[in-house]
């Protein structure tokens, strides 16, 4: 294929966003800004089965827009998959198996199963498979890596408006996934047990749930989702015998709280301490016992990050932030979710 990595031919990656919905929207125009400002790449058609999609984006994009995936063959060498979840097996599949690589949104499939057999594809025709879990690349994330190698107990809290957006599957892999990848991603560490419930509300699918999840190395998340809640919320706390971080990434605030240099609470003796000569408590605990940093959880553009990473690993053949595995484990931790939610099932 012409301009493909490690063939002759242009420098610049050609390529093409399928679905071009609320999500897919922002990918294409993402692409497009990333070319302009000097990515390497270039946005060179979409592909929707609405018309009115097909119409909106070539008003806006200035690109073909097909109704029919299989027809950016030949003109793209990397897509956005940004379809329904229950596509995104087969049309990954389509590109995959002809040379092109693929950023599939999340979840990578509707079971572990379907994004295995993405993740083997992508090996067999030795292409690169992204999966869009956009939360890995919040840059308040690289503020926890220490507290998150050695977190005892994580909890979260992700709430949502009803938004009639992917209706098609449940709140567990429509919200929940979100915080079991980045769960995993700093637990590392095999999930040894599942507590979970939830139920419908408005759709067939469990619209609420919440799981409490126990690994082998003794850690312990606690998560919640809730997809018809009256305003959205985004809340996740990490605890650890180094410290503990508090993001809101609703409001954009965060911080990490760490022992100081030299930190010894057993050699600290409280009963000389004179709390009314201390003036300000806080002080005294936050310059003098602990460290606290405050976080910027609005920096950056997440979304272009990951979309600018997936161009950059398509360019250099290099491994993804979040790669297919990365993908497979999340939803294999859903099913996990979801089977004991099926136990408490409500009526």
């Amino acid at each position: 294929m012409s301009g493909a990595p490690g063939t002759t031919g242009p420098r610049t990656l050609r390529v093409g966003v399928v679905g071009i919905g609320h999500l897919g929207r922002h990918h294409a125009r993402l692409f497009q800004a990333l070319g302009r400002g000097g990515a390497g790449c270039e946005l060179v058609a979409v592909a929707d089965p609405s018309e009115a999609a097909r119409q909106h984006a070539e008003a806006t994009y200035g690109v073909p827009a097909f109704a029919d995936p299989a027809a950016l063959l030949g003109k793209v060498d990397a897509v956005s998959v940004v379809v329904p979840t229950k596509l995104h097996r087969e049309v990954a599949s389509v590109f995959l198996e002809h040379g092109v690589d693929v950023l599939v949104e999340k979840p990578i499939a509707r079971t572990a199963a379907e994004g295995q057999a993405l993740v083997d594809l992508a090996e067999r025709h030795g292409r690169i498979l992204q999966v869009g879990h956009v939360e890995r690349f919040n840059p308040a994330l690289r503020g926890i890596e220490a507290i998150g190698r050695s977190a005892r107990y994580i909890e979260s809290h992700r709430l949502a408006p009803f938004t009639f957006r992917s209706t098609d599957i449940g709140v567990v892999l429509d919200l929940m996934i979100h915080d079991l990848d980045l769960v995993l991603a700093l637990v590392h560490s095999p999930i040894r047990s599942v507590e979970a419930f939830g139920g419908a509300v408005f759709t067939p699918a469990e619209d609420m749930a919440s799981a409490i999840i126990k690994f082998e190395n003794g850690a312990v998340a606690h998560l919640t989702a809730n997809r018809v809640a009256l305003k959205p919320l985004r809340k996740m706390r990490v605890f650890s015998r180094d410290g503990y971080a508090s993001l809101d990434f609703q409001t954009g605030q965060g911080m990490v709280v760490t022992k100081a240099p030299g930190w010894d609470f057993q050699q600290l003796d409280l009963e000389k301490l004179d709390r009314a000569q201390m003036g300000d408590l806080w002080k005294f605990v936050f310059d003098g016992l602990l460290q606290l940093k405050q976080l910027e959880l609005n920096a950056g553009n997440p979304l272009q990050e990951e979309l600018d990473a997936f161009l950059r690993c398509v360019r250099d053949r290099s491994r993804p932030l979040v790669t297919g595995a990365d993908g497979v484990a999340a939803v294999a931790a859903a099913e996990m979710v979801l089977a004991a939610i099926a136990k408490n099932r409500w009526e």
